[in-house]
């Protein structure tokens, strides 16, 4: 950790004795994006960049929080009596939303806490620093007051906070990812019930490249919501047609044959994405198992395309990102990652030319957008604990 989280705590309030210090990591999908909400695969990994903390619980009813990242904010007070989503709060309306979770779960905490949090998740980067600081939230909470909830079970907690309290209806795989993580570790999740199994990701030849965008998304803000509607109208239309529960039902003959009985364009292409999508998934872990990395990566990029011309959750900045990578030798795949309209690639690149990959990518990117793009050569690591 780069900061002393103890000394600031012990600045902010006091001491710092009796102390606790809690990890909890970002995430990057690899491939299965826009897929968890409607029922199909997904396929994240845990990394070793995160966000930590330091907690204690108080005897009032007070709860006050501190991020050293967004240190002009100051200390937010709040009391776990009446929780609600302020504007004013900013950043901490992720932890009090989770608060207020456990609360909704029939575990309401009996005091106030005191929590000082950094991260070296860039923010807006579509790495989930929000569902990194809610599952985290979730370990501080079971730590402090005893709750014996399963990671799975903080995963959905952080979930329906984003969702009712935050005002994002996103889908479960973020959470899932950062409670669930695993070194060197990928998770096949299969968003439908919540069956998972562990795949190995450890590429002897290759290392797994982040680029970021620098350019900042606000999934709240964004077309998200919109998407989760398009695509809500499109099962609703193709459930007058075929009993399905979800589009990740379909397989893409399957959606070819019954298409039609959705009216809209737009609702239709959304479905296309979310079916192929889920289908790619599905094909690109089984390519991972063969160690097939071509079929792989060629899968990566599909997703890429899908997601820039049926989805529309790209953005000219990615597509910069990705065009650039798709030209640079050794790159096995690339794609944007997480849930878009800014935010980062994820690429696999040939261990041999990383650095060449990132001089080159970051040139061109600099001269056709004007913004120094950022890379990380990323380690997958375990999922959200308690380290101290």
């Amino acid at each position: 950790m780069e900061v002393d989280l103890r000394g600031i705590f012990a600045e902010k309030f006091g001491d710092s004795e009796g102390t606790k210090e809690y990890f909890s990591p970002g995430r990057v999908n690899l491939i299965g994006e826009h897929t968890d909400y409607n029922g199909g695969h997904v396929f994240p990994c845990a990394l070793t960049m995160g966000t930590y903390a330091v907690a204690r619980k108080r005897t009032d009813d007070m709860i006050y929080l501190y991020s050293a990242n967004v240190k002009h904010a100051g200390v937010i007070e709040a009391s776990r009596i009446a929780l609600e989503n302020r504007k004013a709060y900013g950043w901490a309306n992720y932890p009090l939303g989770v608060v207020w979770a456990f609360s909704e779960r029939g575990k309401a905490i009996d005091s106030g806490f005191e929590m000082v949090i950094w991260g070296n998740i860039p923010n807006g980067s579509g790495l989930s620093s929000s569902a990194s600081l809610e599952v985290l939230t979730g370990v501080v909470l079971c730590d402090l007051f005893g709750y014996d909830f399963s990671m799975t079970d903080l995963a959905l907690i952080g979930q329906f906070s984003e969702n009712n309290f935050n005002g994002c209806n996103c889908g479960i795989m973020d959470q899932f990812a950062v409670a669930n993580g695993k070194k060197d570790m990928a998770m096949f999740l299969d968003t439908s019930d919540l069956s998972m199994e562990y795949a190995n990701i450890s590429l002897p030849d290759a290392k797994i490249v982040i680029s970021n965008s620098k350019v900042k998304h606000s999934l709240v803000d964004s077309a998200y919501n919109d998407r989760r509607m398009e695509c809500s109208t499109a099962l609703e239309e193709l459930q007058t047609v075929t009993d399905i529960n979800s589009l990740g039902d379909l397989n893409e003959e399957e959606f070819e044959k019954h298409k039609d009985a959705i009216q809209s364009d737009v609702c239709r292409r959304r479905a296309k994405h979310a079916v192929y999508e889920n289908q790619r998934t599905i094909k690109a872990v089984e390519a991972l198992k063969n160690n097939d990395i071509a079929t792989f990566g060629k899968l990566m990029n599909e997703s890429h395309v899908s997601l820039r011309d049926d989805y529309e959750v790209s953005c000219p900045e990615l597509d910069v990102l990705v065009d650039l990578a798709w030209s640079q030798p050794g790159v096995i795949g690339s794609r944007m990652t997480g849930g878009g309209f800014g935010g980062c690639t994820v690429s696999i690149v040939k261990n041999d030319q990383v650095e060449a990959f990132k001089e080159n990518v970051g040139k061109g990117y600099k001269e056709k957008t004007g913004i120094e793009a950022e890379f990380y050569v990323v380690d997958i690591g375990d999922g959200a604990r308690v380290i101290g």
